[in-house]
């Protein structure tokens, strides 16, 4: 019989309709249902009606070896956090969207019936997703890591720039003279990157983006290396510390710093349904060819 996970954060309580709806076309196919406790917690008094549970897990390592996915139920935020919970722990990871843009979570609620089909007539790929690996000689985040969409290094006072001295395999590239500097996996490249100018990327192109934030050399344009690239950065700055963020998490060092990026090995695997590939996403979510004068 087979086992899948639902992870969540908070949802609106207008999406609650929706998640029983998701639970209990799952149990009619007879899946045992792991939930995440905290998640649970937050819901289960806004979502009575729900099927028996197979149980509860908090960490990733203590989901039983069935698992066969993972279903995140939220925004792109939502999803990126699911990872951390699991870890490097190889389980597939779908995203059902309760928000507004979402390009990691494409599942609209409009269209959970006909993924759940999808899934169970096993018409999907396993699309493989690059992460990043921080290092900075201490453990400044804990056991993990890592990044999926982008590690980041700003300043932190409202006045300063920041000077980033930037290596690709120890070759000097610049010296970015900035608020800051991104570097991107192909998924992040549609997150943090794009807003601030930088290319959006295929998850399949085995590259990262390195993005300038407010350059003071307005000639200082993002770059696309190989993911292959070791990436050192030498941060200094009139300050007494920067800040350097792995997705959505920020820890301060101070000046100066340096921190080296690299590939992981491992990867993060998500699903791809008919219909829901890279740039049916892009052109759905960016409304791409939409002509908004009809």
């Amino acid at each position: 019989m087979m086992s899948v996970a639902v992870f969540g954060l908070s949802i609106d309580s207008s999406f609650m309709p929706d998640l029983s709806r998701l639970l209990l076309l799952l149990y009619e196919r007879d899946v045992h249902i792991y939930i995440y406790k905290p998640f649970y917690d937050s819901i289960k008094d806004r979502c009575p009606e729900h099927p028996e549970l197979a149980g509860f897990f908090t960490f990733g390592y203590e989901l039983p070896e069935s698992v066969k996915f993972l279903f995140s139920i939220g925004g792109d935020g939502t999803l990126l956090k699911s990872m951390l919970t699991l870890k490097n722990k190889s389980i597939p990871v779908i995203g059902f969207n309760t928000g507004r843009l979402g390009f990691l979570s494409a599942i609209s609620r409009e269209d959970m019936g006909e993924a759940i089909q999808m899934l169970f007539a096993e018409q999907y790929e396993i699309e493989e997703r690059s992460v990043l690996q921080f290092e900075e000689g201490t453990d400044l985040f804990g056991d993990f890591n890592y990044a999926l969409n982008e590690i980041t290094v700003t300043k932190m006072d409202s006045s300063s720039m920041i000077s980033i001295h930037t290596y690709l395999n120890d070759e000097y590239l610049t010296t970015y003279w900035a608020d800051g500097l991104i570097i991107s996996t192909p998924t992040g490249s549609t997150a943090y990157s794009l807003s601030v100018g930088g290319p959006i990327v295929p998850p399949n192109s085995k590259s990262f983006v390195i993005t300038p934030i407010a350059p003071h050399n307005l000639t200082m344009r993002p770059i696309v290396v190989p993911d292959d690239c070791h990436i050192r950065l030498s941060v200094e700055g009139r300050g007494q510390q920067f800040l350097c963020s792995l997705d959505s998490r920020s820890q301060a060092i101070n000046f100066p710093g340096s921190v080296e990026i690299s590939k992981a090995n491992f990867q993060v695997k998500t699903l791809k349904l008919p219909g829901y590939g890279f740039f049916s996403t892009l052109r759905n979510k960016l409304m791409w060819g939409t002509d908004r004068r009809n």
